[in-house]
Order: C-alpha cells, then structure tokens, then sequence
C-alpha cells in the first residue's frame, strides 16, 4: 500500500493539472473508503469493488469530474451516487457544503461512518438519485457517479441558475458531460468516454 500522494502523482501524469483538485486527493486516505481486502489497491489509478454490486470508480475519472465541475469554496453541491464516500470527502475537501445521496443503505450508512470518523462533513441520506435532494437546492453544482440517458427532470429544478451538471450521459456509450444552465438554455460540452453503472429507479 502506498499513500495519497502517491495517487496524486499518478493521476498528475494523466493529465490532471487543477492543483485544488490534486491537494484534495493527497489529503484523502483512499483506503478507508475501500473493504479492507483491498486495501493493498487502494492508491492504484483503478476502480475497486465495495460490494452491494457498486465499485469505487477509478480515481483518474473522479479527478476529472471534479476538474469540469471546477467547485468552488462555500458552493453547495448535490452528489448522485455517493458509493464509497470517496468522492464526496474530495468534494468537502474542495470546500463544497455537499448533499450526498446513494441508492444502497448499507452503502450509504458505510460512506456516511467514514466522513464522520475523518471529521468531514457532509449531509448524506440513503435515497433515489434520479429525484435528487428537493429540500436541500438551488445546487450550484450537481456531480454524478452513475450514467443517466439523459439528467433526471429534478436535477435540472434544482440547479442554480449558472449551475452546472457534471455526468456519464449516455444509454450505450457513455461520456462525461458537462451542462452548464445560461438562462433558460444548457450549455453541453462532453468529454472523455467512460463506464459507469447506469442509474436505476
């Protein structure tokens, strides 16, 4: 087993260049986010399975959510799919207030024990992804870790206005995505092709 920074390294020489985003990841402990089986893999640019049929995504892809999402200190932002909880103690460390919710219970409860012990706060609940979290908007930026044909009709309601939605959008072939509310109209910019689990109702 390695550490974060070791991680950082990696993703650096993929590609990621946002040094916010690299100092949240060299101050996140990966391998308690992961069954303790794994631990050895944890700082590993790759995907590890948490059970309950989900994975931790492959740090590489989170890295780059966070770089088009480009959250800033104090923004309030609504994570879908929280899996693990990696990625919203990346977010909490960005400085986000985050709502973070996951279809599995025993997930949620896991991720939900983690952020605590680490002393990072974020509200996260058990609950259906596709209606996002209806009290808790305007969000000024919405990430998701699980591909959507298309963004959920709620998550489009409670985005802020210059809000921005970051997902694998796809039904077959899935790419990153970026939409970004200008008025009445989206602004739609994709990026590079990933897989991910497909939300479920």
């Amino acid at each position: 087993m390695s550490d974060p920074a070791a991680l950082a390294e990696l993703i650096e020489a993929e590609g990621v260049s946002d040094e916010r985003v690299l100092a949240a990841i060299r101050a996140t402990p990966r391998h308690l986010f992961v069954p303790e089986l794994h631990e050895d893999y944890a700082y590993e640019d790759e995907a590890i399975a948490i059970g309950h049929g989900q994975s931790a995504s492959q740090p590489y892809i989170l890295a780059r959510i966070l770089e088009l999402a480009s959250v800033r200190p104090g923004e309030r932002v609504l994570e879908i799919g929280a899996g693990s909880g990696y990625l919203t103690a990346l977010l909490v460390h960005l400085g986000a207030d985050v709502c973070a919710v996951e279809l599995s219970a025993p997930l949620a409860r896991q991720a939900a024990d983690v952020l605590e012990d680490l002393e990072l706060k974020a509200d996260l609940r058990q609950a259906d992804g596709q209606y996002g979290w209806p009290e808790g908007g305007p969000f000024d930026c919405i990430v998701a870790g699980v591909a959507c044909a298309n963004p959920p009709p709620a998550w489009l309601e409670q985005l802020a206005d210059d809000g921005r939605i970051v997902a694998p959008v796809g039904r077959v072939h899935q790419r990153l995505t970026t939409l970004q509310r200008q008025g009445p109209h989206l602004d739609t910019r994709v990026d590079l092709p990933v897989s991910f689990a497909t939300m479920t109702s």
